[in-house]
């Protein structure tokens, strides 16, 4: 476990497991979402193939996202092992919900200085829509990335609750 990706649906808890896992193993973890959001209103990095590029031919790194379609085929032809939190929306709606509306109560500085507000609520970029919305594709298509040919063998690691999640990095 050296090229490490943690995906699943949004809310699903890939950063915080990214987050514990990265000074356990002593791998740099590199968070997708501050790659890519880089200034205010959600400004996108310009250069985000180029910095995911760096960032991905260093021998060891985790990185928080099935990735953006940009570096999606460059993040999963490097990485050597996946770990799939593939939990159903009775998991990641609570959990993205409690999180969103923290992020907006406290005002939360996020990626590029950015925050959640009450209007962002209503659209569908919101991570509640978009977590509710995108989780039958976002499934799918990891599910067909995990099967597909690879640069590097794969080990994938698939969890279909966040006890077995938990169970697993605390046998690490």
């Amino acid at each position: 476990m050296d090229r490490i990706l943690v995906v699943g649906s949004t809310g699903a808890g890939k950063s915080t497991l990214a987050r514990t896992l990265s000074p356990r193993l002593g791998v740099p973890y590199h968070e997708m979402d501050a790659l890519y959001f880089t200034g205010p209103d959600w400004q996108v990095n310009d250069r985000l193939t180029e910095d995911v590029t760096r960032v991905t031919e260093q021998p060891r790194w985790i990185i928080d996202s099935l990735g953006y379609p940009d570096v999606r085929d460059l993040l999963w032809d490097r990485a050597d092992t996946v770990l799939w939190l593939d939990y159903g929306r009775a998991v990641i709606m609570p959990r993205v919900l409690r999180r969103s509306v923290r992020r907006t109560i406290t005002r939360e500085s996020l990626f590029g200085g950015n925050r959640e507000t009450w209007a962002d609520w209503l659209t569908r970029g919101h991570p509640a829509w978009w977590a509710w919305s995108h989780h039958p594709t976002r499934r799918l298509e990891i599910a067909h990335r995990v099967a597909g040919p690879h640069d590097t063998p794969l080990t994938v690691h698939r969890f279909s609750h966040p006890a077995a999640t938990a169970a697993w990095a605390a046998s690490l």
